[in-house]
């Protein structure tokens, strides 16, 4: 019974999908660390950060599915909420190193010994304890993208205009972070963490257990996200995406319905920042900077915006890319992104995914017409067929 309602929920390759994410969260874990390193299907406790991050990344491609391809607003300051849970996180990594630092104070980090601070900012405060820092992680983006929304929502600021000021806010975030007056590492960021809930977080076990996590969360917001689509809620949203206005005169509160999505989008690309951190090693103001954000609108739209599935896919894939080529032709990477984004547009402007669906599609229409054309003509050749033998 469960497991019909569950499959009633969500679509059959969403299931899929999250079941494979489940076996690598697992499989390669187990891979690295319970294999010896001359087997063949070991993985090297360096590739283990590494694919982690590329799950990250197809985290923050999700959440901006849900918000682009479903409701029709393309955000181009994810990167900022992405980058906010990611500085929450690292606070609290930074409060863990304590007296370990170069400078040995047990309560200021060291980038703010070496700029002559004598006490620890407000905003710092709690920032000691894991709990009240996961749920900064979730609340700090959830708060700004609820306020920015909000604003911009009401306003009834809507395509090219409101695309330009989401990426006018993360580049106001850049430029703020950047301060060192800020209280948040200036342009150097947050690094050289120690421990994580008392864990050394360069163990190998630390990080395949931190990438167990990320998968296991990754494959929940799926199907989560499933969950939002598919439902009721969900489909409004595809008509305000599709015909926003006859949506409104049809009753509903167009602008709540935006702003729901678009805040929980945005706890989602928090949460993604906070399990990218422990696993790089650093946070930046450079993860604020609008490239980033654009980088994910490219992953979206190679998977297939509007498939949950396809935007996973769409960061996994170009991002494996950009570990190889940049390896071989770092210089010409970005040139390569923007042929790859070009091309996508003009022969598979539905990405990957997207295509592939259509083709499906086509081939069961195609089928379906030759079907029922094959029924009408047996039915008209019946009655023919049938008079000889009346008249016997």
């Amino acid at each position: 019974m469960f497991t019909t309602r569950l499959i009633q929920a969500h679509e059959k390759k969403v299931l899929a999908l999250a079941a494979l994410i489940l076996f690598i969260a697992i499989a390669v874990p187990a891979s690295n660390l319970l294999l010896d390193p001359g087997n063949p299907l070991h993985v090297p406790s360096h590739v283990v950060p590494l694919f982690g991050k590329y799950l990250c990344y197809a985290l923050l491609a999700l959440a901006l599915d849900l918000v682009w391809g479903y409701c029709g607003i393309l955000s181009l300051g994810h990167g900022a909420f992405f980058a906010l849970g990611g500085y929450a996180m690292g606070m609290y990594l930074m409060r863990q190193i304590g007296a370990r630092g170069v400078y040995a104070n047990p309560v200021l980090p060291d980038f703010m010994v070496f700029l002559n601070w004598k006490d620890l900012p407000w905003y710092w405060t709690g920032f000691d304890s894991f709990p009240f820092a996961a749920l900064m992680v979730i609340l700090v983006p959830g708060a700004l993208a609820f306020v920015f929304g909000w604003l911009a929502f009401r306003s009834r600021v809507t395509g090219v205009y409101l695309s330009i000021i989401t990426q006018a806010m993360t580049y106001a975030l850049l430029l703020a972070f950047f301060r060192n007056e800020m209280g948040f590492g200036g342009n150097n960021g947050l690094t050289d963490f120690k421990d994580i809930i008392g864990f050394n977080i360069q163990a190998p076990e630390t990080r395949a257990t931190l990438f167990a996590i990320t998968g296991i969360v990754l494959a929940v917001v799926l199907l989560l996200s499933s969950a939002i689509v598919q439902s009721k809620y969900g489909k409004v949203l595809i008509g305000v995406r599709d015909a926003e206005s006859r949506t409104r005169f049809l009753g509903y509160r167009v602008e709540n319905m935006k702003l729901f999505i678009f805040t929980v989008s945005a706890m989602i690309a928090g949460i993604a920042g906070a399990l990218y951190v422990p696993q790089v090693g650093i946070i930046n103001p450079g993860e604020f900077a609008p490239a980033n954000s654009i980088e994910v609108v490219i992953w979206t739209a190679v998977g297939g915006r509007g498939t949950l599935i396809g935007p996973i896919i769409g960061a996994v894939l170009v991002n494996f890319g950009k570990s190889v080529f940049t390896a071989a032709f770092p210089e010409f990477w970005l040139f390569a992104l923007g042929a790859l984004f070009v091309a996508t547009t003009l022969f598979l402007p539905k990405g990957i995914v997207g295509t592939i669906q259509q083709g499906f599609s086509s081939r069961r229409d195609y089928k379906a017409a030759a079907e029922a054309e094959k029924g009408r003509t047996v039915s008209a050749s019946a009655p023919a067929d049938a008079q000889p033998q009346a008249a016997e």
